[in-house]
């Protein structure tokens, strides 16, 4: 461990003295006097100084947002970037996996649910397609640490990610950027925005994401240079805000998402038997495959919110209204190599046997209804109190080819969930330096569930038609108080439960059962300080948490068995620390600093699982049945540390300014699976990112120009694995340098 922490340091200190400058803080900005302004959040549904919320929450905004996305990456740019915040993949851009404080799901099912909630424009986007929309023209992203059950429902215990997109004004306001970079990477996004009557204004907001495929293919036989790894993302936003009078107001949002690529690409025999290394001679741009001809990947994504909110002067009533619809067709080289039975030589990509599926979602509908009425500062009690309503209906398809690529295999999923709550949150000054907040919640689930195997690749014959129909209530609640040290700190607790509904799993194409699991609760308890400092020049948060985790949901993920499975744990435990730091060093230099611990563990003593098909060394002791048993272990994909820092410089010249930003993220050790293997992990994770330019001002125009690099230290890391055949892994982009041109009118 030391090691890799000398390693951390050493890299982001030659990048320091590199750039001779350090890089805009990640989540805070910067008064005309050096000192650090508020950070305004709306954690609790209302706007607030992110310094009294009795949350664990970190923000995100302006420079960081823009340098961290300038390669055209896609919302796993912020994995390790925020304390306790992990994100990863096997589909790529199209369907982000989140951890919150080791607290996640490894599933790549099309109906696989998350104990991490994503908020987009305050409406939830629950299926793992619409989690991967891109992130451009953002005001603003929070994320909330431990569950959030009371204000924000199921499906919530280990947080949420919110996204707020910029909203239009009276003031007219434009952008437009552009960008190109190494692989053929090319990002154009612009805004525009402004009133079109006294009391209407609108924004409009498009992105276009690209990249060249730039992987080769040398599989015998199946040769052709940069066949993989390319993508075309195009996304529009274009909302209206009405304001009649000062106590009206209507927020329409329609949004559009259209991608085409290639998926994740899987490398098999990456992994050096035995350990955890890289095959000597692996090579990042190269692929040894058999069916990469026929790779394809395609995501359409619409939806639109509509937000009423009428001020009556001691109360609010709001009204959001939200649909979303997804489309999504994957299909990729699944083995990540070639040979099997039909083709005899021994070679870099050798598979004991083919794999190649495709998974889609042709029909996806989900609706939203959000009622709440909250106090306007009453005194020293304020309250909410809210109904909310969820109505999802999504079909999945599966399907598997053989050697030749003709379609062997085919079953499909449907499934309905309404869901519905009530809640209620109150905010009591018990005097002037001590507030508490309590909240409680009902919410109700209901799934109606459908699945059946029609043609089996191995031979099986079509299944019956297997149904579940879970259906569970649960009260989650939180109860937290701030108190008031003195006028710079603050320190707060909370405790608090939240509930995640039954899921389903039913992935029958190489098995004959749809797997649920039970409702999982949580109980987390935090405590922490948020302290201004040297004269509203530095901030520095800390808080330290203990949670449990009853009857937790975890997916027993490939095997053998080559499919997956849903399991409840007895239960798991995790622990740890998070801290956030910013300081305005001068007037011109400022930089971020934050580091997470957390220690998880698994605890069921008969909980034992499939574990991997080929080449794999567990290190789990095994059952009779020769099973893993996973007691004992941490949760997947759940490093114990997290580092993250970023600095910026600024240097005055002739009529504007230079400018250099830089951003390291660490995550140590992670676990692929719930077994634990030799292979099966990646030590240490560290990328670094640095854009530097000058901007200026002429007219009514800001220009600016810049260069920019991510990854670059071009870290070659393995993210993920395929442990049903032979060591097959997914890694990490490599380095991206490239120059952007921005223009902002006013």
């Amino acid at each position: 461990m030391m090691n890799n922490f000398s390693k951390l340091f050493l890299s982001i200190q030659a990048a320091l003295l590199a750039t001779s400058s350090l890089a805009y803080a990640a989540d805070t900005e910067q008064q005309d006097d050096g000192k650090l302004e508020r950070i305004l959040v709306t954690a609790q549904k209302r706007v607030q100084n992110a310094q009294e919320v009795p949350v664990s929450i970190s923000a995100l905004k302006g420079d960081a947002l823009e340098a961290m996305g300038a390669s055209g990456q896609d919302v796993r740019y912020m994995s390790a970037r925020i304390p306790s915040l992990t994100i990863e993949s096997s589909f790529g851009r199209t369907f982000p996996r989140f951890y919150i404080r080791g607290l996640g799901n490894t599933d790549f099912d099309l109906n696989a649910s998350q104990p991490v909630s994503l908020v987009y424009d305050e409406v939830v986007q629950e299926n793992p397609i619409l989690k991967g929309f891109p992130v451009f023209d953002v005001e603003r992203v929070e994320v909330l640490r431990g569950p959030q059950g009371s204000l924000f429902g199921r499906n919530t215990t280990a947080g949420i990610i919110k996204f707020d997109s910029k909203r239009p004004t009276q003031e007219f306001s434009a952008y437009a950027k552009a960008s190109y970079g190494t692989y053929g990477t090319q990002n154009l996004e612009g805004a525009i925005g402004g009133g079109l009557t006294d009391t209407l204004s609108a924004r409009l907001s498009v992105l276009d994401q690209q990249r060249d495929d730039w992987v080769d293919n040398k599989a015998p036989g199946f040769e052709q240079n940069d066949q993989l790894e390319g993508y075309h993302d195009r996304a529009a936003r274009l909302q209206l805000l009405w304001q009649p009078n000062s106590q009206f107001s209507a927020l329409a949002n329609a949004h559009y998402r259209d991608l085409d690529g290639t998926p994740r690409v899987f490398r098999a025999n990456i992994i050096k038997s035995g350990t955890n290394d890289f095959v000597d001679g692996f090579s990042r741009d190269t692929v040894y495959q058999d069916a990469a001809s026929r790779a394809e990947q395609s995501v359409e994504v619409k939806g639109g919110s509509l937000k009423l909110e009428y001020d009556f002067g001691t109360h609010t009533l709001t009204s959001i209204s939200g649909y979303e619809s997804a489309e999504a067709y994957s299909r990729a080289d699944v083995d990540g190599g070639y040979g099997a039975s039909y083709m005899p030589t021994m070679g870099p990509g050798f598979i004991p046997f083919t794999s190649e599926s495709a998974d889609g979602l042709p029909k996806h509908h989900q609706f939203t209804q959000e009622l709440r009425l909250a106090s306007n500062e009453l005194g020293r009690l304020d309250y909410q109190l809210g109904l909310f309503y969820f109505d999802e209906t999504l079909n999945i398809d599966s399907f598997n080819y053989d050697e030749a690529g003709a379609e062997n295999g085919y079953a499909y999923q449907k499934q309905d969930t309404t869901a519905w709550a009530v809640f209620t949150s109150f905010d009591f000054d018990v005097t002037d330096d001590f507030k508490m907040t309590a909240g409680i919640r009902y919410s109700h689930d209901d799934k109606d569930f459908v699945a059946q195997r029609e043609v089996s690749p191995a031979g099986a014959g079509p299944t019956a038609m297997l149904y579940q129909n879970p259906s569970d209530g649960q009260i989650s609640w939180d109860v937290s108080g701030v108190y008031t040290l003195n006028a710079d700190t603050n320190l707060y607790a909370r405790v608090a439960k939240g509930f995640r509904a039954p899921s389903i799993q039913g992935r029958l194409l190489f098995g004959d059962e749809v797997t649920v699991a039970d409702s999982e609760t949580m109980i987390s308890g935090e405590v922490g300080i948020k302290s201004d400092i040297l004269d509203n020049r530095g901030r520095v948060n800390f808080d330290v948490f203990y949670y449990q985790v009853d009857d937790q949901q975890l997916t027993a993920v490939g095997g053998g068995a080559n499919y997956n499975r849903l399991i409840n744990a007895d239960k798991s435990v995790g622990y740890g620390l998070e801290l956030d730091s910013q300081f305005a060093i001068t007037s011109n230099f400022l930089v971020t600093a934050g580091m997470s611990y957390n220690k998880t563990e698994i605890q069921d003593s008969g909980l034992a699982i499939a574990a991997c098909g080929s080449g794999c060394t567990v290190t789990d002791p095994l059952d009779a049945t020769g099973n893993a048993i996973i007691d004992g272990n941490s949760l997947p994909h759940a490093p114990k540390w997290t580092i993250n820092m970023t600095a910026a410089y600024t240097y005055p010249l002739e009529t504007g300014e230079l400018f250099a930003y830089t951003d390291w993220a660490y995550r140590s050790k992670v676990n692929f699976f719930l077994y634990e293997s030799k292979e099966y992990s990646d030590d240490y994770l560290l990328e670094g990112g640095l854009r530097a330019g000058y901007r200026w001002t002429a007219g009514s125009v800001d220009y600016e120009v810049a260069a920019y690099g991510r990854n670059i230290t071009n870290d070659e890391s393995i993210t993920g694995g395929i442990d049903f055949n032979n060591l097959t892994g997914f890694v990490n982009d490599p380095r991206v340098v490239g120059v952007e041109l921005k223009a902002s009118f006013f």
